[in-house]
């Protein structure tokens, strides 16, 4: 698989960056907060963390934006003041710009009826203006205008409101090129026509806001308020609603199908963080830290540590060759319960959106996903604005899908890269005509993907009966099978086909025997990789899966004939088989994601479908393979720390990255004292030899 463009792939050099943070919360003291959560209590550590991060980036940002909530106490409480005292404090780690915009927190909340909140009036607004400065301002860099608002002025029946809106008009009409749009509230949660709730801008505010945003020199919009993140797109604008650096809006934990995380989900510490957003000649790249919930504390001495790898994302990702199998919804709509606080005047619809945040910052692209998936329209156009953003998509289908269902994709622009048709051996000698006629209808490349029946697998083993599905050829099966799949591809009626490839098989021996039946027979083949490993018993050997894919990952670029989908993505806790996969099911980056996330950000930028990769020999219980590409010489090994480190130490080496803890450690100096003090029991190394 090789890479296409897309339309909102970034192009040309990397002009400037800038940080995004949102919802510090900052309190008026270290140990003491407002809210009766003790996470409430940890938000200055938290902040002073991320601003130390931000202050440690290379290359550095060229200035930060806070998108409100800057403090906890509200303008009427009297420790206001010095909550905003410890947040200056705090912020000034960093030596750049910082441009803020006003949260409910900072100037009150918005005008409603149905809520016993300070709402934002004059006075708080000058106290604001005191404190922090002007609550709405445009800043020109890089041939970009930056347009900071004051998103509680709408609908507000204050003079700023109309003064505001026409100063946005005058500040669109002006703008030299493109524009970002900073604010506090996003104009909608879900969909642009929702009612109004806690979490958006009320009419008539809120449609008068989104036809300015509609502006085609819009660019992006950055909204904070929700604690969570969100993913949308307004005319030509793409809208990101952003994480809290201090705390999570725990009634959104509805998301998961597992128990919130601590304090009933408020501190669930993996979804804290900010973002850098990328800024290209043409488009941009906005790319989310998670902090993991870390603090520093106030009289913290030392630099922290300087971030080793770059951060990835699908927009810039280099490789195609890595999907996963969407066995669990990836754009799900949520009804979220009105539980009390402040919902609580029916339910409110959310699309949950953790799914795509995680593969972004995999790099991942592509998607296996089942036909029913497209049939429906929100689903639809969710596929287009992934595709949009570099996402490809794998449609498995029961036999041929039908035209209408492809049709009406195309029409929504949804890119999808393949076709796997399941077909027993039966039904594909008998295929050949309607496979002709589903040509017509799509340029996907198509995959046979074998169902396999009694005559492939014994059902009884002596004790046990299965009537369990099994789908793929195996790599064995290869020579048997070439008579029936040989007139196929002669034909052109098919591009490739699916391999299975199950829980404990060698994917480095079996990727040298595919990538030459793929270069033999001219096609292209899909490893469906399984990660369950037997009935009725769970695999959670997350080193294990991070391993397999990993080899995958450098597999995959030594060629783009040979593929790779695995099986699952998200955690499979129930059921018949339950495995791990790249994500947990509160949507966290498992070892495999992670590792997955370093390979991508040490390749980045590097062209694919060259290089080789063998398996090599190694101590006992060591599974070690050697990848060359451009040159440069890498092992990966995989297995006990003590045998890891006698092969890393056995010869001269550059750096060695753990891929699971994506640290990357130069020279031998480097290594040694993380070797014994911080490797694992089972580790994954990338071990860069040069």
């Amino acid at each position: 698989m090789t890479n296409q463009r897309f339309s909102r792939q970034p192009l040309g050099a990397r002009l400037f960056s800038f940080a995004v943070v949102a919802d510090t919360h900052v309190n008026e003291s270290e140990d003491s907060c407002a809210s009766p959560f003790a996470t409430n209590a940890r938000a200055n550590a938290r902040a002073r963390h991320v601003f130390a991060d931000i202050a440690r980036l290379d290359p550095a940002p060229a200035f930060a934006i806070h998108l409100g909530d800057i403090v906890h106490p509200v303008p009427s409480m009297p420790s206001f003041d010095e909550a905003a005292d410890r947040f200056k404090a705090i912020a000034g780690q960093i030596d750049m710009p910082l441009h803020l915009v006003p949260g409910n927190h900072d100037v009150g909340d918005k005008r409603i009826d149905w809520m016993p909140a300070d709402i934002v009036c004059d006075d708080y607004l000058d106290k604001y203006r005191q404190v922090f400065g002007p609550d709405y301002y445009a800043v020109d860099h890089g041939g970009a205008r930056f347009l900071f608002l004051n998103s509680l002025l709408f609908n507000s029946g204050l003079a700023a409101d109309a003064a505001q809106r026409a100063w946005i008009d005058e500040q669109l009409a002006g703008a030299p090129g493109r524009v970002f749009v900073s604010l506090h509230y996003p104009p909608y949660l879900h969909d642009a026509g929702e009612r109004g709730s806690y979490d958006n801008i009320d009419e008539p505010g809120r449609g008068w806001l989104l036809s300015r945003l509609a502006d085609p020199r819009v660019e992006a919009v950055f909204a904070g308020h929700v604690h969570n993140f969100w993913y949308d797109v307004i005319g030509q604008a793409e809208i990101y609603m952003l994480p809290s650096t201090a705390f999570l809006r725990h009634d959104f934990s509805e998301f998961y199908r597992v128990p919130p995380a601590d304090e009933f989900g408020r501190g669930d510490v993996e979804k804290f963080g900010y973002f850098i957003v990328d800024v290209h000649e043409q488009g941009h790249v906005a790319k989310l830290i998670r902090t993991h919930g870390a603090m520093r504390r106030e009289a913290e001495s030392g630099e922290p540590a300087a971030r080793t790898l770059p951060t990835v994302h699908t927009k810039t990702s280099a490789c195609d060759g890595i999907a996963v199998e969407m066995r669990h919804p990836w754009a799900e709509i949520v009804e979220i319960p009105c539980t009390g606080g402040v919902q609580e005047f029916g339910r409110k619809l959310a699309r949950n959106d953790y799914p795509l945040m995680s593969m972004w910052e995999m790099g991942l692209r592509t998607l296996k996903i089942p036909v029913q998936d497209l049939r429906d329209e929100q689903t639809l156009r969710r596929a287009r604005l992934m595709s949009d953003v570099g996402h490809r998509f794998v449609l498995t289908s029961l036999g041929l899908p039908g035209a209408q269902m492809l049709a009406q994709a195309r029409q929504h622009g949804v890119n999808i890269a393949a076709i796997e048709i399941n077909l027993n051996a039966q039904a594909l000698q008998e295929a050949g005509a309607a496979l002709r006629g589903l040509r017509e209808h799509t340029d996907a490349r198509l995959i046979y993907c074998k169902i396999r029946t009694g005559d492939d697998d014994a059902h009884y083993d002596g004790k046990h009966y299965s009537h369990f599905v099994n789908t793929g050829l195996r790599a064995a099966e290869l020579e048997t099978a070439q008579s029936a799949l040989l007139p196929h591809f002669a034909q052109k009626n098919l591009d490739g086909f699916t391999v299975r490839l199950d829980w404990g098989a060698d994917l480095i021996a079996t990727h040298q025997l595919l990538a030459m039946r793929a270069r033999d027979w001219g096609v292209s083949v899909n490893v469906g990789v399984k990660l369950a490993d037997r009935l009725a018993a769970a695999n959670s050997d997350d080193t294990a899966i991070a391993a397999l894919v990993a080899e995958a990952c450098l597999a995959a670029r030594t060629t783009n004939a040979v593929s790779y989908s695995f099986d699952t993505y998200m955690d499979v806790d129930r059921g018949y088989f339950p495995r791990n996969g790249l994500i947990d099911r509160r949507y966290d980056p498992r070892p495999a994601g992670l590792a997955l996330a370093a390979l991508n950000a040490l390749f980045e930028g590097r062209e694919t479908g060259s290089g080789s990769i063998e398996r090599i020999a190694g101590e006992a219980g060591a599974r070690l393979s050697r990848y060359r590409a451009g040159g440069q010489t890498y092992e990966l090994a995989y297995g006990p720390a003590a045998a890891l480190r006698r092969q890393v130490e056995a010869e001269a080496f550059k750096r060695v990255i753990d891929l699971p803890a994506q640290r990357v450690l130069e020279g031998r100096d480097g290594w040694t004292d993380y070797a014994r003090l911080h490797l694992p029991g089972q580790a994954l190394l990338l071990i860069h030899r040069g």
